[in-house]
């Protein structure tokens, strides 16, 4: 069973407690935190809470964050993902300055430390292929077995160390590993590899090298060289600290980094994994990385989530060191926070029925002032046209009305938002019996207020736009990618879980011409809809498209 928690009003940071004591205490003069990515692949709303941890507290104390690929899988790694994860970071709002670093511009260095290692005896040349390697390491309750080829001599160890540097093995053929302990508890301490042979070229430093370094072996060095104070990470990176402070220990470091663990964020209704994003992507489950149902930030900056959202989420959520899961409809309400105070108000008619006005003047046409935002005068207006012919919803009408059904009926009046009161007259319908239009009549004295001439209050307020002046566009409707708030449970095959009724996509959707050249940027809030944004990549200025960020209200929250 899945346990979700709901954040409190105060979120707790533990860190921030940590480097608070270590400023007072005279350990740190200043603070160092980095954002250590692989260049493997596209960041997500996971990444994001580490992003917003290391830069916010660097800059919360008054220090510097730096940004650091950790660039040590060259058959994984591609120049498209370093790119990327430079303009997600800069466009959650935060940025590196001078201090861009790659883990590959160390490999000399982490070379030569390799070496020094060896010359200790504490590193040797490794023969047996990776299964083999598997095979002696042992299990949770039993201890590994050493390899035939721990004691080889120095001189032979370093012969071979450097002829692998030199491309002269193929690959798999050798690998280097730390002599540690092949009985202790804690299995990374059982001689981990610490290089192996790849010909592959790098994306930052192409053929340069034949070996490269293993994570585990560059990702904390890299923290000492840069100087690094308070490397922070989360909680399945714990068992490996034995280990960063067995290189510590063994080698000439210039500083001491010291590791801190946080949980990673779990959301429900999606996987973080990037195994399985990536399925998704390959096996056309999704329309790619950028697809606005996952939780890259990609595909949330597509759908139309802002920076502040995203960060105010993760403040919200808080820093701490037990696992658990934040349901997504936190992350919605963050969203939906921001664009109730950012975004302005525009009608757009996703399900249009035509209303024929009868008694107003064919060929007429008036213009009516609209508030961008009704509790902010400062963000202006926009003319509407109110004419003949306008466009309703087709969910706004209803022949027979249930119960509490307050809109549009035949004989029925409403109130069209910032126009007049329009009573239904009458419907036409096509040979199969469905409404196809409908005909009414409008009060020309009722454009200020909600009431008819002789008094009358009317309950219904429907959104509008007028047919001779909208303009159509293509509307997204999404909803989680996910049925099940835990598809990633053990044991089960997530791909069961996927919602298949989790896009809806609507076209000769009608939109007030006042969203003609609208910017790619602004999210707008459709009246009685939700709030939407433009695609960034389908749409042009001959084709909208509009994706729903999310909905006005938590729909979910019934279900």
């Amino acid at each position: 069973m899945t346990t979700v928690e709901q954040p409190s009003s105060t979120a707790h940071n533990f860190l921030k407690t940590i480097i608070e004591e270590d400023l007072k205490s005279g350990k740190h003069s200043s603070v160092v935190t980095r954002f250590p990515p692989e260049p493997n692949g596209y960041l997500h709303i996971g990444h994001a809470k580490s992003i917003c941890i290391n830069f916010g507290l660097a800059s919360e104390f008054g220090g510097r964050c730096h940004l650091r690929f950790d660039d040590t899988n060259p058959a994984k790694e591609e120049q498209e993902y370093i790119d990327s994860i430079k303009e997600s970071v800069r466009w959650l709002g935060f940025d590196w300055g001078e201090h861009l670093y790659y883990a590959s511009d160390t490999f000399e260095q982490l070379y030569q430390w390799a070496v020094c290692l060896i010359t200790e005896e504490k590193a040797y040349v490794e023969d047996l292929n990776a299964e083999q390697i598997r095979a002696y390491r042992g299990t949770l309750t039993e201890p590994g077995v050493e390899s035939p080829f721990r004691t080889r001599p120095v001189e032979e160890n370093l012969d071979l160390f450097a002829r692998m540097r030199n491309g002269e093995f193929p690959d798999g053929s050798h690998v280097l590993r730390a002599r540690i302990d092949m009985a202790s508890p804690n299995i990374s301490l059982r001689d981990p590899v610490l290089y192996r042979i790849l010909h592959t070229p790098h994306p930052h430093v192409g053929d340069a090298w034949k070996i490269y370094p293993m994570y585990d072996f560059a990702h904390g060095q890299a923290d000492a060289i840069e100087g690094i104070t308070h490397s922070i990470c989360t909680l399945e990176f714990e068992s490996h600290k034995p280990l960063y402070e067995w290189f510590l220990d063994n080698l000439p470091v210039p500083n001491r980094p010291r590791q801190y663990e946080f949980a990673r964020l779990n959301l429900t209704y999606t996987v973080m994994s990037k195994r399985k994003l990536q399925e998704l992507v390959q096996h056309g489950l999704v329309s790619g990385w950028d697809d606005p149902r996952l939780p890259t930030l990609e595909g949330l900056r597509r759908r139309g989530y802002t920076p502040a959202s995203i960060r105010n989420f993760c403040e919200q959520i808080g820093v701490g060191r037990s696992d658990s899961w934040i349901d997504v409809s936190i992350l919605e309400e963050s969203v939906r926070a921001d664009l109730n105070e950012s975004a302005p108000r525009a009608m757009a008619v996703l399900r249009p029925i035509k209303l024929v006005i009868e008694n107003y003047p064919a060929g007429q046409s008036e213009e009516l002032q609209a508030a961008h935002h009704p509790q902010k005068p400062e963000m202006g207006s926009r003319t509407i046209h109110f004419s003949r012919e306008i466009w309703i919803d087709a969910d706004d009408f209803m022949e027979t009305p249930s119960k509490g059904f307050h809109r549009l009926t035949v004989g029925g009046e409403v109130k069209l938002r910032f126009g007049y009161i329009v009573t239904c007259t009458g419907v036409i319908k096509d040979e199969q019996g469905a409404v196809v239009e409908l005909r009414g009549e409008y009060d020309p004295a009722s454009r200020e207020g909600i009431h008819t001439a002789d008094g009358r209050k009317v309950k219904g307020v429907i959104h509008w736009v007028s047919a001779a002046h909208s303009i159509s566009a293509e509307v997204r409707l999404f909803d989680r990618l996910f049925s099940d708030p835990n598809p990633d449970r053990s044991g089960a095959d997530y791909k069961q879980f996927l919602n298949h009724h989790s896009v809806e996509t609507l076209t000769g959707c009608q939109l007030e011409a006042a969203l003609t050249g609208a910017d790619m940027e602004t999210r707008y809030q459709f009246e009685r809809m939700g709030y939407f944004r433009q695609d960034s990549k389908d749409s042009t200025p001959d084709t909208l498209v509009f994706n729903r960020v999310v909905t006005l209200r938590d729909v979910w929250a019934k279900k």
